[in-house]
């Protein structure tokens, strides 16, 4: 089948999609899209974590053909061209990125977070970032990276 889709403010059209073909699969393999991971490729850890229409998913339980119309939004489309998103800055800074297996999918939930809850409590990032699982950095990096990010937007405004 053919899907035509939105990304990262692209269009896109890929051909001979297969029934069970995932979007992960489509982004890292036909559309050169490397930024989210396939680990688990079972929803349970979030190193493929993409927007979809503005909702993040974990790319790794979408049929491609899902996406048929849709736009999705991936690592890569937080950047402004050369310039890092805030928060992906922010993990860069903070040492929050180690192997960089479970960064992307940890930086798009942070991303989208921070759209819902600019300020957000301690409480409120353990929760917003409890599907994304970390081997290496034990987490302490991670929230500080999100406070910082937080704080950087709150100074842009």
């Amino acid at each position: 089948m053919r899907v035509t889709f939105t990304v990262n403010g692209s269009a896109e059209t890929v051909d001979d999609v297969w029934e069970g073909e995932s979007l992960l699969y489509v982004l890292r393999e036909r559309l050169g899209l490397p930024g989210s991971k396939n680990a688990c490729e079972q929803g349970e850890c979030g190193s493929c974590t993409v927007y979809l229409d503005g909702v993040t998913v974990c790319s790794c339980l979408v049929a491609a053909g899902q996406v048929q119309g849709r736009q999705v939004r991936t690592i890569e489309g937080l950047a402004d061209g050369e310039r890092l998103d805030p928060v992906q800055e922010a993990f860069v800074e903070c040492g929050a990125v180690q192997c960089g297996f479970c960064t992307p999918g940890l930086i798009v939930q942070t991303h989208d977070l921070l759209k819902r809850a600019p300020q957000p409590s301690d409480a409120e990032i353990r929760e917003a970032l409890a599907g994304n699982l970390c081997r290496c950095t034990g987490y302490e990096k991670i929230l500080e990276a999100v406070r910082l990010a937080a704080s950087r937007k709150a100074a842009a405004r």
